[in-house]
């Protein structure tokens, strides 16, 4: 695996870092700015861990890699609905393109970023533990 710089690895920890804040403050009360950062710590993270590369062989390390650029786009599309969810910005689109708008919106949008951010984390957890117990399996057959 390529490993990240100082700078990469500060950016990759600070994201995680305003990922846990943001869902945090978003939990326990200042949705609108806790929303906004949660959105900037889930680019930092997701950018940072989708530059982090594997060049190797190993076909299960290549199979993890890509299942965690899956949880990083999960995170982003949960900050993105959790944005959503403070500001309401599809709602009126949902209210003018069908009599069922309101119960549709509540249906697909409404606190649904806690679905895909429980998933991007179970995601994240698993494959960060099992690449590194692929690469120490690698690295004893060297």
């Amino acid at each position: 695996m390529k490993q990240l710089n100082k700078l990469q690895t500060i950016v990759l920890l600070s994201g995680a870092v305003l990922m846990v804040a943001g869902a945090g403050l978003y939990v326990f009360g200042t949705m609108l700015m806790a929303s906004w950062i949660f959105l900037v710590g889930a680019l930092c993270f997701a950018s940072m861990q989708m530059m982090q590369t594997y060049s190797g062989n190993n076909f299960t390390i290549r199979r993890l890699r890509r299942i965690m650029v899956t949880g990083d786009v999960l995170f982003i599309l949960s900050a993105l609905l959790m944005v959503e969810n403070s500001y309401g910005l599809l709602l009126p689109l949902f209210l003018k393109l069908s009599p069922d708008g309101y119960f549709n919106y509540v249906t697909y949008v409404h606190n649904n970023w806690v679905l895909l951010l429980l998933v991007a984390a179970m995601l994240e957890i698993y494959t960060t533990h099992r690449i590194s117990g692929e690469l120490a399996k690698e690295a004893k057959k060297l």
